[in-house]
């Protein structure tokens, strides 16, 4: 019986979470996207985004087997403030979260990184790189982060299945080695 682990994609507004459930999912995923209105006009921060056209208003959802026997179910969660009811609901049962982040508005990734502290959810932060993005390098986004020197952060493009599925990948081996479980075929799954 295959092992099914259910993770969070989160992150702020406009980051990429809907694109990355997407692009990585070998089943078609389920968006609730809706397009944004003039009531979401001085309710929804959208600078530094301004070509988004719609938003999540639920969840996104997605699977991948990561390998036999390894299946990952993603939810993407909403990136608003005025959606953010839903994480709680979300994040219950899961074992673990990738947090998007944009270089080009960093701090759209703290609230998302202070929920998963506060919560005791281990995280892995994956930075999106847009075309338009700031080059950073891994060490100034985990210090603009004020992150723990443990936490990973992975380079990716969320429109790329490979990109996305590394950043998977990263997130289920840092979920074994955080949690020092010690399972037969951990090998296999850190070689994906």
């Amino acid at each position: 019986m295959p092992l099914a682990v259910k993770i969070l994609i989160a992150g702020g507004f406009g980051v990429g979470k809907t694109t990355f459930v997407g692009a990585v999912s070998e089943i078609r995923p389920l968006q609730t996207e809706e397009l944004l209105t003039e009531r979401s006009v001085g309710v929804d921060d959208t600078s530094g985004v301004d070509r988004k056209t719609t938003t999540t208003v639920a969840m996104d959802f997605g699977r991948i087997t990561i390998r036999d026997g390894l299946i990952l179910y993603l939810f993407g969660t909403p990136g608003q403030d005025r959606f953010w009811f839903m994480w709680d609901e979300l994040s219950h049962g899961a074992l673990g979260a990738v947090v998007l982040a944009d270089t080009r508005r960093l701090a759209d990734s703290f609230p998302a990184v202070d929920y998963f502290e506060h919560r005791g959810l281990p995280f892995i932060i994956g930075v999106n790189r847009f075309d338009d993005g700031y080059d950073y390098t891994v060490e100034e986004i985990r210090d603009a982060l004020d992150l723990s020197p443990h936490i990973p952060v992975v380079l990716c493009d969320a429109r790329s299945r490979e990109s996305a599925k590394q950043v998977l990948t990263s997130l289920v081996r840092f979920l074994l080695s955080s949690r020092d479980v010690e399972h037969p075929d951990a090998s296999a799954v850190a070689g994906s």
